[in-house]
């Protein structure tokens, strides 16, 4: 069995890390595209990602890895057998890692429907794709930019539903496919088109770290790892675990995580004052902060939540900015950020004003009369 490079031993590269953790807690995110030159660490995050994310509960023998607990969506041959009373072995099994070659096909991913079974003997026959394997679980596209565009279509039309529906003859199936998606591309060899792009709720661009020391410590813990990776492994055994509780304990707390009609301003007025088009970025932006108060071990957003979302929604989607100084650009939104608090601060505090001049007035009145 081959071994992973353990998350929290990847040096730096913070804001992709960051993003890949947000999307783990609330894969109703939408997924992460990890734009970068080779050698960047892109699909070594991905896999140690899914190493550490927690175990989960499945149904045994059961290929789509449904939730015991969410019976409702569960696929057709599910639901009956569970209609019918019989009670489901529950087993643990670690949170799956599917790697989606470029060559995939559609069929090979979202699955095949067979019809002449279906036509000569009535029975619904599905054989499973991509996306049953990866149901709460990792799917990881590598090189995204060369897949075809049909496929990756679909793809994010799945990542964005939650369900894999697959019609053919006027025959369908219908199963969940709730996945952490994470996408990679080098930009040198391709981008996407516009529309792709704007579907892949965060974006990080990443390059190889500068800071020489900071290249001697990746020199060091890769050789320390293939010098002796059981004990590497050993030693960023706790660090691992710990992370994976703090992912664990923030997706249980995130449905108490609140937000209040100024944090949806907050967000509206920075998103017009960017020039952003369409709404999808300010939906990504309040679950992406969201998600970030549930790992900060709160239950209410703030602007630093509201700002480290827009720093990852934002960098493919501004069209005169495209993030080529990426610490401009976060400058920029943090600039704007504080421009739309002044602004809220002085409309409240002539609200405030306001409402207190009211009763003087009223008394001023009562008197004279």
């Amino acid at each position: 069995m081959a071994t992973l490079f353990p998350f929290t031993a990847i040096v730096g590269q913070d804001r992709m890390k960051r993003a890949l953790i947000l999307n783990a807690i609330y894969p109703q995110i939408g997924g992460v595209l990890i734009r970068g030159e080779r050698g960047t660490a892109k699909s070594t995050a991905a896999r140690a990602l899914a190493a550490l994310l927690p175990e989960m509960d499945v149904i045994e023998g059961d290929p789509f890895s449904c939730d015991p607990k969410q019976p409702g969506s569960f696929p057709e041959a599910l639901k009956k057998r569970a209609d019918a009373g019989e009670k489901f072995k529950i087993v643990k099994r670690k949170t799956s890692f599917v790697n989606l070659p470029v060559s995939a096909t559609e069929d090979r991913v979202v699955g095949t429907l067979d019809i002449e079974k279906a036509i000569q003997k009535g029975e619904k026959h599905f054989e499973p794709g991509v996306l049953a394997a990866a149901n709460r679980g990792v799917l990881y596209v590598d090189e995204v930019n060369l897949l075809d565009d049909h496929v990756v279509d679909l793809m994010l039309d799945v990542a964005a539903m939650g369900v894999n529906v697959v019609e053919r003859e006027g025959i369908s199936f219908t199963h969940p496919a709730r996945f952490v998606l994470i996408g990679s591309m080098n930009p040198e060899e391709g981008d996407l088109r516009p529309q792709l792009l704007d579907r892949f709720a965060l974006c990080v661009d990443i390059m190889g770290i500068r800071d020489p020391k900071a290249r001697m410590n990746i020199l060091e813990r890769n050789l320390e790892y293939e010098a002796d990776y059981k004990a590497f492994l050993d030693k960023w055994e706790p660090y691992e675990k710990a992370l994976t509780v703090e992912i664990d304990e923030a997706r249980q707390r995130l449905p108490q995580v609140r937000h209040s009609q100024r944090d949806l301003a907050t967000i509206a007025n920075l998103m017009s004052s960017m020039g952003v088009d369409g709404h999808r970025a300010d939906l990504v932006i309040l679950k992406t902060a969201r998600a970030h108060a549930a790992f900060m071990a709160r239950e209410e957003i703030n602007d630093q939540d509201i700002l480290m979302a827009a720093e990852l929604a934002l960098p493919h989607r501004l069209k005169r900015m495209p993030f080529q100084d990426t610490e401009q650009a976060m400058s920029m939104l943090s600039d704007k950020l504080q421009q739309i608090e002044q602004q809220a601060a002085q409309q409240e505090q002539m609200m405030q004003e306001q409402q207190q001049g009211k009763p003087q007035e009223t008394q001023k009145k009562v008197k004279r009369g």
